[in-house]
Protein backbone atom coordinates (compact mmCIF):
# COMPACT_ATOMS: atom_id res chain seq x y z
CA UNK A 1 0.00 0.00 0.00
CA UNK A 2 1.55 3.19 -0.99
CA UNK A 3 1.56 6.01 1.53
CA UNK A 4 -1.50 7.75 -0.53
CA UNK A 5 -3.77 4.85 0.16
CA UNK A 6 -3.13 3.67 -3.45
CA UNK A 7 -2.02 0.26 -4.31
CA UNK A 8 1.74 -0.91 -5.53
CA UNK A 9 1.72 -2.38 -8.88
CA UNK A 10 3.01 -6.01 -7.84
CA UNK A 11 4.17 -7.10 -11.53
CA UNK A 12 6.90 -5.84 -13.66
CA UNK A 13 4.34 -3.66 -16.05
CA UNK A 14 7.19 -4.26 -18.84
CA UNK A 15 7.63 -7.45 -19.17
CA UNK A 16 5.44 -9.01 -21.74
CA UNK A 17 3.82 -13.13 -22.31
CA UNK A 18 3.29 -14.98 -25.31
CA UNK A 19 0.26 -17.42 -23.55
CA UNK A 20 -2.95 -15.67 -24.53
CA UNK A 21 -4.14 -12.23 -25.49
CA UNK A 22 -5.98 -12.10 -22.16
CA UNK A 23 -3.07 -11.61 -20.20
CA UNK A 24 -2.78 -7.92 -21.46
CA UNK A 25 -3.95 -5.69 -19.35
CA UNK A 26 -7.01 -2.82 -20.27
CA UNK A 27 -6.03 -0.60 -22.94
CA UNK A 28 -5.65 2.96 -22.16
CA UNK A 29 -8.61 4.12 -23.59
CA UNK A 30 -10.44 1.83 -22.63
CA UNK A 31 -9.60 3.25 -18.88
CA UNK A 32 -10.05 6.50 -19.94
CA UNK A 33 -13.94 5.21 -20.92
CA UNK A 34 -14.72 3.91 -17.43
CA UNK A 35 -13.43 6.89 -15.75
CA UNK A 36 -15.41 8.90 -18.11
CA UNK A 37 -18.30 6.89 -17.08
CA UNK A 38 -17.95 7.14 -13.50
CA UNK A 39 -19.27 10.18 -11.09
CA UNK A 40 -22.25 10.77 -10.59
CA UNK A 41 -25.67 8.46 -10.60
CA UNK A 42 -26.97 6.61 -13.49
CA UNK A 43 -29.87 4.04 -13.32
CA UNK A 44 -28.77 0.50 -13.05
CA UNK A 45 -29.18 -3.10 -14.97
CA UNK A 46 -29.06 -1.06 -18.47
CA UNK A 47 -31.21 1.97 -18.58
CA UNK A 48 -28.43 4.29 -18.30
CA UNK A 49 -27.15 7.12 -21.39
CA UNK A 50 -23.99 5.01 -21.77
CA UNK A 51 -26.29 1.41 -23.01
CA UNK A 52 -28.47 3.38 -25.17
CA UNK A 53 -25.19 4.99 -26.82
CA UNK A 54 -24.18 1.65 -27.36
CA UNK A 55 -27.10 0.18 -29.28
CA UNK A 56 -26.38 3.12 -31.16
CA UNK A 57 -22.36 2.13 -31.82
CA UNK A 58 -23.67 -1.43 -32.94
CA UNK A 59 -25.74 -0.01 -35.19
CA UNK A 60 -23.61 2.05 -37.03
CA UNK A 61 -21.33 -1.29 -37.66
CA UNK A 62 -23.76 -3.59 -38.12
CA UNK A 63 -27.18 -1.82 -39.35
CA UNK A 64 -30.39 -1.25 -37.87
CA UNK A 65 -32.96 -3.69 -36.52
CA UNK A 66 -30.59 -5.38 -33.93
CA UNK A 67 -30.42 -6.28 -30.68
CA UNK A 68 -27.55 -5.82 -28.38
CA UNK A 69 -26.76 -7.10 -24.47
CA UNK A 70 -23.75 -6.54 -22.93
CA UNK A 71 -22.63 -9.08 -20.57
CA UNK A 72 -19.52 -9.70 -18.44
CA UNK A 73 -17.81 -12.79 -20.33
CA UNK A 74 -17.40 -14.62 -23.67
CA UNK A 75 -18.30 -18.17 -21.90
CA UNK A 76 -21.53 -16.14 -20.50
CA UNK A 77 -21.87 -14.70 -24.15
CA UNK A 78 -21.79 -17.78 -25.73
CA UNK A 79 -24.07 -19.79 -23.01
CA UNK A 80 -26.97 -17.61 -23.22
CA UNK A 81 -26.84 -16.64 -26.76
CA UNK A 82 -27.15 -20.16 -27.85
CA UNK A 83 -29.54 -20.66 -25.19
CA UNK A 84 -32.17 -18.11 -26.66
CA UNK A 85 -31.76 -20.01 -29.90
CA UNK A 86 -32.60 -23.41 -28.80
CA UNK A 87 -35.28 -25.44 -27.14
CA UNK A 88 -34.63 -27.83 -24.24
CA UNK A 89 -34.06 -30.82 -26.68
CA UNK A 90 -31.77 -28.58 -28.94
CA UNK A 91 -28.62 -29.71 -29.63
CA UNK A 92 -25.50 -27.36 -31.37
CA UNK A 93 -22.96 -28.71 -34.08
CA UNK A 94 -19.16 -27.08 -33.45
CA UNK A 95 -16.01 -28.13 -34.37
CA UNK A 96 -14.23 -30.31 -31.52
CA UNK A 97 -11.78 -27.53 -31.05
CA UNK A 98 -14.74 -24.95 -30.42
CA UNK A 99 -14.05 -23.06 -27.52
CA UNK A 100 -17.70 -24.04 -26.17
CA UNK A 101 -16.36 -27.56 -26.35
CA UNK A 102 -12.37 -27.29 -24.75
CA UNK A 103 -12.40 -23.91 -22.50
CA UNK A 104 -15.80 -23.15 -20.96
CA UNK A 105 -16.46 -26.28 -18.64
CA UNK A 106 -19.47 -27.80 -19.44
CA UNK A 107 -20.82 -24.52 -18.87
CA UNK A 108 -22.46 -24.88 -22.32
CA UNK A 109 -24.15 -28.41 -21.18
CA UNK A 110 -24.65 -27.93 -17.48
CA UNK A 111 -25.77 -23.91 -17.08
CA UNK A 112 -27.07 -24.20 -20.87
CA UNK A 113 -28.79 -27.50 -20.59
CA UNK A 114 -27.97 -28.32 -24.56
CA UNK A 115 -26.31 -31.39 -25.95
CA UNK A 116 -22.84 -30.32 -28.78
CA UNK A 117 -21.82 -32.63 -30.96
CA UNK A 118 -18.33 -32.23 -31.81
CA UNK A 119 -16.71 -32.64 -35.62
CA UNK A 120 -13.22 -32.98 -35.61
CA UNK A 121 -11.70 -30.38 -38.53
CA UNK A 122 -7.83 -29.84 -40.03
CA UNK A 123 -7.66 -26.02 -39.03
CA UNK A 124 -10.66 -25.36 -36.67
CA UNK A 125 -13.44 -24.80 -39.51
CA UNK A 126 -16.28 -26.25 -39.82
CA UNK A 127 -17.30 -26.41 -43.72
CA UNK A 128 -20.73 -27.83 -45.22
CA UNK A 129 -19.52 -31.04 -45.46
CA UNK A 130 -18.03 -31.33 -42.07
CA UNK A 131 -21.72 -29.79 -40.60
CA UNK A 132 -23.17 -32.70 -42.08
CA UNK A 133 -21.91 -35.45 -40.03
CA UNK A 134 -23.88 -34.03 -37.31
CA UNK A 135 -26.53 -32.64 -39.03
CA UNK A 136 -28.89 -35.74 -39.11
CA UNK A 137 -32.04 -37.42 -36.98
CA UNK A 138 -34.78 -34.87 -36.59
CA UNK A 139 -37.70 -36.24 -35.43
CA UNK A 140 -35.73 -38.91 -33.68
CA UNK A 141 -37.07 -39.04 -30.20
CA UNK A 142 -33.78 -40.90 -29.29
CA UNK A 143 -31.39 -37.82 -30.42
CA UNK A 144 -31.18 -34.36 -29.18
CA UNK A 145 -31.91 -31.90 -32.43
CA UNK A 146 -29.32 -30.38 -34.33
CA UNK A 147 -30.89 -26.77 -34.65
CA UNK A 148 -27.91 -24.34 -34.10
CA UNK A 149 -24.71 -24.27 -35.63
CA UNK A 150 -21.62 -22.12 -34.15
CA UNK A 151 -18.87 -21.23 -35.48
CA UNK A 152 -15.78 -19.32 -34.37
CA UNK A 153 -14.34 -16.20 -36.05
CA UNK A 154 -10.86 -16.27 -35.57
CA UNK A 155 -10.89 -19.82 -34.79
CA UNK A 156 -9.28 -21.79 -31.97
CA UNK A 157 -6.18 -22.36 -33.83
CA UNK A 158 -6.12 -18.80 -35.04
CA UNK A 159 -7.43 -19.22 -38.57
CA UNK A 160 -10.24 -17.15 -40.17
CA UNK A 161 -13.53 -17.79 -42.18
CA UNK A 162 -13.72 -15.52 -45.16
CA UNK A 163 -17.00 -13.99 -45.78
CA UNK A 164 -18.16 -16.58 -48.55
CA UNK A 165 -16.99 -19.85 -46.02
CA UNK A 166 -19.64 -17.80 -43.46
CA UNK A 167 -22.25 -17.16 -46.37
CA UNK A 168 -21.95 -20.74 -47.56
CA UNK A 169 -22.22 -22.66 -43.59
CA UNK A 170 -25.40 -19.94 -42.96
CA UNK A 171 -27.28 -21.23 -46.26
CA UNK A 172 -26.36 -24.72 -45.57
CA UNK A 173 -27.64 -24.21 -42.03
CA UNK A 174 -30.59 -22.25 -43.27
CA UNK A 175 -31.93 -25.31 -45.65
CA UNK A 176 -32.02 -27.59 -42.63
CA UNK A 177 -33.65 -25.36 -40.60
CA UNK A 178 -31.02 -24.60 -38.45
CA UNK A 179 -29.21 -21.04 -37.47
CA UNK A 180 -26.04 -19.98 -37.09
CA UNK A 181 -24.39 -18.55 -34.05
CA UNK A 182 -20.77 -16.80 -34.16
CA UNK A 183 -18.54 -17.36 -31.09
CA UNK A 184 -16.63 -14.07 -32.01
CA UNK A 185 -14.37 -13.31 -29.26
CA UNK A 186 -11.50 -12.70 -31.80
CA UNK A 187 -14.12 -11.10 -34.36
CA UNK A 188 -11.80 -7.81 -34.76
CA UNK A 189 -8.89 -10.24 -35.68
CA UNK A 190 -10.45 -11.63 -38.38
CA UNK A 191 -11.89 -8.19 -39.23
CA UNK A 192 -8.58 -6.98 -39.73
CA UNK A 193 -7.01 -9.86 -41.12
CA UNK A 194 -9.83 -10.10 -43.89
CA UNK A 195 -9.51 -6.33 -44.34
CA UNK A 196 -13.25 -6.38 -43.98
CA UNK A 197 -16.03 -4.50 -41.92
CA UNK A 198 -17.20 -6.51 -39.43
CA UNK A 199 -20.46 -6.53 -41.03
CA UNK A 200 -19.54 -8.23 -43.92
CA UNK A 201 -18.64 -11.47 -41.64
CA UNK A 202 -21.44 -11.51 -39.61
CA UNK A 203 -24.63 -9.85 -40.64
CA UNK A 204 -24.11 -10.06 -43.97
CA UNK A 205 -22.71 -13.10 -44.24
CA UNK A 206 -25.45 -14.93 -42.52
CA UNK A 207 -25.06 -14.92 -38.97
CA UNK A 208 -28.09 -15.13 -36.63
CA UNK A 209 -26.76 -14.34 -33.58
CA UNK A 210 -23.16 -13.16 -32.67
CA UNK A 211 -20.82 -12.99 -29.16
CA UNK A 212 -19.22 -10.43 -29.87
CA UNK A 213 -15.68 -10.16 -27.98
CA UNK A 214 -14.00 -7.07 -26.35
CA UNK A 215 -11.97 -8.72 -23.66
CA UNK A 216 -9.31 -10.14 -25.46
CA UNK A 217 -9.36 -6.70 -27.63
CA UNK A 218 -7.98 -4.37 -24.90
CA UNK A 219 -11.50 -4.11 -22.58
CA UNK A 220 -11.18 -4.61 -19.11
CA UNK A 221 -13.59 -6.81 -19.32
CA UNK A 222 -16.63 -6.64 -21.03
CA UNK A 223 -18.30 -9.00 -24.11
CA UNK A 224 -21.82 -8.43 -25.89
CA UNK A 225 -24.79 -10.53 -27.68
CA UNK A 226 -25.89 -9.35 -30.69
CA UNK A 227 -28.92 -10.54 -32.27
CA UNK A 228 -29.10 -10.49 -36.09
CA UNK A 229 -32.49 -12.49 -36.19
CA UNK A 230 -35.17 -11.69 -33.76
CA UNK A 231 -36.51 -14.96 -35.24
CA UNK A 232 -33.88 -17.41 -34.30
CA UNK A 233 -33.48 -16.08 -30.69
CA UNK A 234 -35.80 -15.01 -28.01
CA UNK A 235 -35.94 -14.32 -24.18
CA UNK A 236 -32.26 -12.68 -23.67
CA UNK A 237 -33.83 -10.31 -21.42
CA UNK A 238 -34.40 -12.96 -18.98
CA UNK A 239 -31.99 -15.29 -19.74
CA UNK A 240 -29.06 -12.61 -18.74
CA UNK A 241 -30.10 -12.08 -15.54
CA UNK A 242 -30.78 -15.89 -14.78
CA UNK A 243 -27.48 -16.44 -15.55
CA UNK A 244 -25.98 -13.96 -13.33
CA UNK A 245 -24.51 -12.12 -16.89
CA UNK A 246 -26.50 -8.80 -15.76
CA UNK A 247 -24.20 -6.22 -14.64
CA UNK A 248 -26.08 -3.73 -12.03
CA UNK A 249 -23.42 -0.72 -13.12
CA UNK A 250 -24.01 -2.16 -16.81
CA UNK A 251 -22.82 1.52 -17.43
CA UNK A 252 -19.24 0.51 -17.17
CA UNK A 253 -19.10 -2.58 -19.45
CA UNK A 254 -21.32 -0.02 -22.32
CA UNK A 255 -18.71 2.56 -21.50
CA UNK A 256 -15.82 0.48 -22.65
CA UNK A 257 -17.46 -1.15 -25.90
CA UNK A 258 -18.46 2.26 -27.12
CA UNK A 259 -14.73 3.17 -26.35
CA UNK A 260 -13.59 0.30 -28.23
CA UNK A 261 -16.27 0.54 -31.65
CA UNK A 262 -17.14 4.37 -31.38
CA UNK A 263 -13.85 4.99 -33.46
CA UNK A 264 -11.43 2.91 -34.75
CA UNK A 265 -9.83 1.16 -31.74
CA UNK A 266 -11.14 -2.12 -32.51
CA UNK A 267 -9.25 -2.25 -35.59
CA UNK A 268 -6.22 -0.16 -34.84
CA UNK A 269 -5.94 -2.85 -31.77
CA UNK A 270 -6.61 -6.03 -33.79
CA UNK A 271 -4.29 -4.80 -36.76
CA UNK A 272 -1.54 -4.31 -34.24
CA UNK A 273 -2.02 -7.73 -32.75
CA UNK A 274 -2.30 -9.82 -36.08
CA UNK A 275 1.31 -8.00 -37.06
CA UNK A 276 3.01 -8.57 -34.19
CA UNK A 277 2.10 -12.63 -34.92
CA UNK A 278 3.43 -12.05 -38.34
CA UNK A 279 6.16 -11.09 -37.62
CA UNK A 280 7.18 -13.52 -34.91
CA UNK A 281 6.27 -16.08 -37.48
CA UNK A 282 8.47 -14.17 -40.07
CA UNK A 283 11.19 -13.69 -37.83
CA UNK A 284 11.06 -17.46 -37.01
CA UNK A 285 11.04 -18.36 -40.64
CA UNK A 286 14.12 -16.71 -41.38
CA UNK A 287 15.67 -18.79 -38.63
CA UNK A 288 14.39 -22.11 -39.97
CA UNK A 289 15.77 -21.02 -43.48
CA UNK A 290 19.01 -20.60 -42.31
CA UNK A 291 19.01 -23.59 -40.43
CA UNK A 292 19.00 -22.18 -36.76
CA UNK A 293 16.00 -23.86 -35.63
CA UNK A 294 16.22 -27.85 -36.58
CA UNK A 295 12.72 -29.29 -36.04
CA UNK A 296 10.51 -26.63 -35.47
CA UNK A 297 7.54 -26.40 -37.69
CA UNK A 298 4.51 -24.60 -38.10
CA UNK A 299 0.63 -26.85 -37.67
CA UNK A 300 -1.21 -23.88 -38.71
CA UNK A 301 -1.16 -21.15 -41.25
CA UNK A 302 -0.86 -17.95 -39.12
CA UNK A 303 -3.86 -15.50 -39.86
CA UNK A 304 -4.36 -13.61 -36.92
CA UNK A 305 -2.65 -12.86 -34.05
CA UNK A 306 -2.07 -16.57 -32.86
CA UNK A 307 0.62 -19.04 -34.24
CA UNK A 308 0.54 -22.65 -33.45
CA UNK A 309 3.94 -24.43 -33.83
CA UNK A 310 6.03 -28.23 -33.04
CA UNK A 311 9.28 -28.07 -31.09
CA UNK A 312 11.80 -30.56 -30.47
CA UNK A 313 11.40 -32.08 -27.07
CA UNK A 314 12.85 -30.25 -23.92
CA UNK A 315 12.92 -27.06 -26.20
CA UNK A 316 9.14 -25.39 -24.53
CA UNK A 317 10.17 -26.20 -21.41
CA UNK A 318 13.51 -24.02 -21.92
CA UNK A 319 11.83 -21.15 -23.10
CA UNK A 320 9.48 -21.57 -20.31
CA UNK A 321 12.20 -20.68 -17.79
CA UNK A 322 11.61 -16.25 -19.37
CA UNK A 323 8.51 -16.71 -21.34
CA UNK A 324 5.38 -18.30 -20.31
CA UNK A 325 2.79 -19.88 -23.17
CA UNK A 326 0.42 -22.78 -23.49
CA UNK A 327 0.69 -26.20 -24.79
CA UNK A 328 -1.95 -27.05 -27.62
CA UNK A 329 -1.26 -30.48 -28.01
CA UNK A 330 1.48 -32.08 -25.43
CA UNK A 331 2.05 -35.47 -26.88
CA UNK A 332 3.03 -33.34 -30.51
CA UNK A 333 5.08 -30.73 -28.84
CA UNK A 334 2.64 -28.85 -30.29
CA UNK A 335 2.54 -25.06 -28.70
CA UNK A 336 0.35 -21.74 -29.30
CA UNK A 337 2.00 -18.29 -28.95
CA UNK A 338 -0.29 -15.25 -28.97
CA UNK A 339 0.42 -11.80 -29.75
CA UNK A 340 -1.98 -8.76 -27.72
CA UNK A 341 -2.38 -4.93 -28.50
CA UNK A 342 0.34 -4.30 -26.69
CA UNK A 343 2.86 -6.62 -27.59
CA UNK A 344 5.76 -4.69 -29.40
CA UNK A 345 8.37 -5.42 -31.68
CA UNK A 346 10.77 -5.50 -28.75
CA UNK A 347 9.19 -8.08 -27.06
CA UNK A 348 8.77 -10.30 -30.30
CA UNK A 349 12.64 -9.81 -30.23
CA UNK A 350 13.32 -10.87 -27.48
CA UNK A 351 10.76 -13.82 -27.52
CA UNK A 352 12.62 -14.89 -31.03
CA UNK A 353 16.45 -14.68 -28.78
CA UNK A 354 15.21 -16.65 -25.78
CA UNK A 355 13.73 -19.28 -29.29
CA UNK A 356 17.26 -18.80 -30.35
CA UNK A 357 18.71 -19.84 -27.12
CA UNK A 358 16.37 -22.57 -26.34
CA UNK A 359 17.52 -23.88 -29.36
CA UNK A 360 21.07 -23.33 -28.72
CA UNK A 361 21.40 -25.17 -25.90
Amino acid sequence: MREDGGVNSLHDPTRKQFASDNYAGAHPEILDAIAAANGGHQIAYGEDVYTARLSEVFEQHFGDGIEVFPVFNGTGANVIGLQSMLPRWGAVIAASTAHINVDENGAPERVGGMKLLTVDTPDGKLTPELIDAEAWGWGDEHRAQPLVVSITQSTEVGTVYTPDEVRAIADHAHERGMTLHMDGARIANAAAALDVPLRAITRDAGVDVLSFGGTKNGLLFGEAIVVFNQQASDGLVYLRKMNMQLASKLRFISAQLIALLEGDLWLRSAQHSNAMAALLRGRLDELIENGELPGLSFSQATQSNAIFAKLPDGVADRVREKFRFYDWDADQNEVRWMCAFDTTEADVDAFVAEIRQAFAA
